[in-house]
């Protein structure tokens, strides 16, 4: 009746006894309970320390898919009589609309661990060819267990987001593609702020932590509460700090910058490649070069990569092969012959995968005078790049190679970079 994508005799008990939950459930058949079904499927997410459920309708059938690390797995297939009852608790439990099955409707709620705390859930609900589909962000941490040290960040990166930090007015921006930990960078330097001596508002879609001292507004464009309108508001809160979730536009990114300009410190995301390549996109969103020039203190570059395990990494030396193609990758012999690096063998701490969590690897640029005369002259990223490459920034694939060597991470994590 059910496809267990995993065996249980190569999980931990924990997640053995997840496992024999939603099976001895399915075996009742007729008389199954969907709270109890997905009461134990959360569970099982949570041992897991998955970030999403997938509730994926298919043909004849329901998907039960997990996040975990960065990568979707598939846990159950379970019968398509299955799935209206599925995505109806989950809409009670949302206070969505049960009665609506053609429309994208976004929600938010609460479940218990095993020892009582409580995690948030964000769930998204869309019509597709064979039902509803639903997704579901697991929030389970908290914005006080985030520091910099813990996100990955070396000490010589650490020291240049602290000083552009302590000025009181510019702009911080972190950039990446979709998953890469930029949200959760933002709540790492807010956290370094002193919330208690300076007024710090966020405008959030959505908020995923709620942080102690801090002003937290939720875009809601049904009532014309936007990133850019919202910006706008804040000014009559007299902030010093203000963080936007996103700089999606033109109009956003014109606000941001001329909010920096006017004594406020600003932090946000933007969606490039690289570092270097957050100047030449905010010129696209035309923002004036002398204004990018006096108003962005650093920008942060940023993805993540799978963490080994720790309890079961083994080392080996880097072959004559490897040892070139990091070289030409990276730019760099980074990796000589004989370097020992780790691997991860797979146990039951990590479910045979070799990885435990994930890590950050960063480049932070900072805007020198020579790279604010560069963008001035609206110069490429290549250009910017070199420069900030000559006045000490680590590019994202060193730093990557140095968590290699440091047996944080494999080389083949950091060769994914390539496939981005």
């Amino acid at each position: 009746m059910t496809d267990v994508a995993m065996e249980t005799s190569r999980v931990s008990s924990p997640l053995s006894t997840c496992i024999a939950q939603v099976a001895a459930e399915l075996a009742r058949g007729s008389a199954l309970s969907v709270v109890r079904l997905l009461e134990y499927i959360f569970e099982q997410a949570l041992v897991a320390a998955a970030s999403d459920i997938h509730i994926n309708p298919v043909e004849n059938a329901v998907q039960i898919r997990i996040r975990v690390d960065g990568i979707l797995q598939e846990i159950y297939r379970l019968p398509a009589s299955l799935q209206a009852e599925l995505v109806a608790r989950l809409k009670i439990l949302a206070g969505l609309r049960t009665d609506e099955h053609f429309a994208a409707q976004d929600g938010r709620f609460r479940i218990a661990r095993p020892d009582g705390t409580l995690v948030d859930v964000r769930i998204s609900v869309v019509p597709v060819y064979y039902g509803e589909n639903a997704v579901l962000r697991l929030l389970t941490g908290t914005a006080d267990s985030f520091t910099l040290t813990k996100l990955g960040l070396t000490e010589y990166n650490q020291m240049a987001i602290k000083t552009a930090l302590a000025k009181p007015y510019g702009m911080i921006l972190v950039t990446g593609p979709t998953g890469s930990g930029k949200t959760t960078t933002l709540y790492t330097l807010l956290q370094q702020l002193d919330a208690h001596a300076t007024a710090i508002i966020t405008i959030e879609d959505p908020i995923e932590y709620a942080i102690a001292g801090v002003n937290q507004i939720q875009v809601q464009p049904r009532t014309g509460l936007t990133f850019a309108s919202g910006l706008r508001s804040m000014l009559r809160q007299d902030p010093n700090t203000i963080m936007v979730g996103e700089i999606r536009d033109s109009e956003t990114a014109g606000l941001a910058v001329n909010i920096s300009l006017t004594g406020h410190l600003v932090l946000s995301t933007l969606h490039t490649n690289d570092a270097a390549t957050t100047l030449p996109r905010l010129l696209d969103m035309k923002v004036e070069p002398y204004l990018i020039a006096s108003t962005v203190n650093v920008a942060i570059g940023q993805r993540l990569v799978r963490r080994l395990c720790v309890h079961c990494r083994e080392s080996f030396p880097v072959s004559a092969a490897v040892s070139e193609r990091v070289a030409t990758f990276a730019g760099s012999n980074i990796l000589s012959m004989g370097t020992m690096v780790y691997r991860g063998v797979g146990c039951v701490q990590c479910n045979q995968t070799g990885y435990q969590g994930r890590i950050g690897i960063h480049e932070v640029l900072t805007l020198s005078p020579l790279l604010r005369t560069a963008v001035l002259e609206r110069a490429p990223a290549r250009v910017l790049r070199a420069h900030a490459m000559t006045e000490g920034m680590v590019p994202l694939v060193i730093d990557g190679f140095e968590k290699v060597k440091q047996g944080l991470t494999t080389i083949e994590e950091i060769f994914k970079l390539s496939h981005e």
